[in-house]
């Protein structure tokens, strides 16, 4: 049987449909006159996400640090929840003047008494100029922030002047679980970053929306952060498909994620699974007597192939390649490992 690749949803292969549009796609050179794909994907994504504007850029990294750089200036601060990917791992802040301050959350959504003492506070010394939130949130695991708590925080950042980004890198997988419109989670954000090439299956590529004004701006400094590309409707063809057609099948993702969960919380053995939210499961194994690493060790053998979320847990994505048979058989491989496992420690 193949391997199943559990690391992520980044290692979704395009479909057949992508490929097609990606032959059929009408072609420019982004960097000059404009590629007349790359436009209808900008609009597109814009439209859905009830904006005036889209930028396409070859990553959510690259679209994160992009909101960042034409939202701050020198000296000012950006507040993130402390499990932020932006924070703890894409660490775009060290290219800028500006420091990231972190402030306690719980699964992903931020603690608003602690956000607003925190403006308050850092007030006297410095302006705060960008909030940021994550949704769905990959450290919490694929924790899915309601609309009722992206509103809240909007409201304390409109009380502090202080502009609200989002990493949406799986905004949709969040539109899916709550079953809102993308713009429903979108309408609280001045800024917007979505991922095309995780759930969503597109071999590439992100856009970050948001104003016209801030789109331009955005523009100017992806030039010099070398993101301008040539034919970029080569790519944009498939983000295309990925908008249209593949985001609205992310429940069933959704779905063998707690299939999976359920599944592992049978096998016992100091194992214990999350109740995911989204496409994400974490595996806590410190009841094994094993680190996460042996068990990637145990598992890749036996062809599941998982990836650590720390020294004592698992992180295990689904996505369109895992179908329901794959994931039985990834909780026999759980289970077997979790019996070798028991006679190691």
């Amino acid at each position: 049987m193949q391997a199943i690749d559990l690391r992520s949803d980044t290692v979704t292969l395009p479909t057949e449909a992508m490929y097609a549009r990606m032959a059929a796609a009408p072609l420019g050179d982004d960097g000059l006159d404009g590629d007349p794909t790359t436009r209808e994907l900008e609009a597109l994504a814009a439209g859905l996400l009830g904006k005036a504007a889209a930028l396409f850029v070859p990553s959510c990294t690259m679209a994160n640090l992009l909101a960042l750089l034409a939202q701050t200036q020198r000296t000012e601060q950006v507040i993130v929840e402390h499990g932020a990917h932006v924070y703890n791992v894409e660490r775009g802040a060290a290219l800028l003047n500006v420091m990231l301050r972190p402030v306690a959350g719980n699964a992903g959504a931020f603690d608003l008494n602690a956000l607003e003492n925190t403006l308050r506070v850092d007030g006297m010394r410095t302006r705060t100029a960008l909030i940021c939130l994550e949704n769905t949130h990959n450290s919490a695991g694929g924790a899915v922030l309601p609309v009722g708590h992206l509103q809240a925080v909007r409201g304390v950042a409109e009380r502090f002047g202080a502009r609200l980004h989002l990493d949406g890198a799986r905004m949709f997988n969040a539109a899916a679980a709550l079953d809102v419109t993308p713009a429903a989670i979108a309408d609280p954000f001045d800024t917007v970053a979505i991922c095309l090439s995780k759930g969503l299956s597109a071999p590439a590529g992100a856009l970050l929306v948001g104003s016209a004004g801030t789109m331009k701006t955005a523009r100017g400094l992806r030039k010099l952060l070398g993101g301008t590309q040539r034919q970029t409707g080569v790519f944009a063809a498939a983000g295309i498909e990925a908008l249209t057609v593949m985001r609205l099948r992310l429940g069933e993702d959704h779905e063998r994620a707690r299939q999976l969960s359920q599944g592992l919380a049978t096998i016992g053995r100091g194992l214990s699974a999350s109740v995911p939210d989204s496409n994400i499961v974490q595996v806590d194994v410190s009841g094994t007597g094993l680190s996460s690493l042996d068990w990637i060790a145990l598992l890749e053998k036996a062809g599941v192939r998982t990836r650590p979320a720390g020294l004592s847990r698992l992180r295990c994505v689904t996505h369109r390649h895992i179908d329901a048979a794959a994931i039985d058989h990834a909780v026999a491989t759980f289970r077997k490992a979790a019996e070798v496992a028991a006679g190691i420690s």
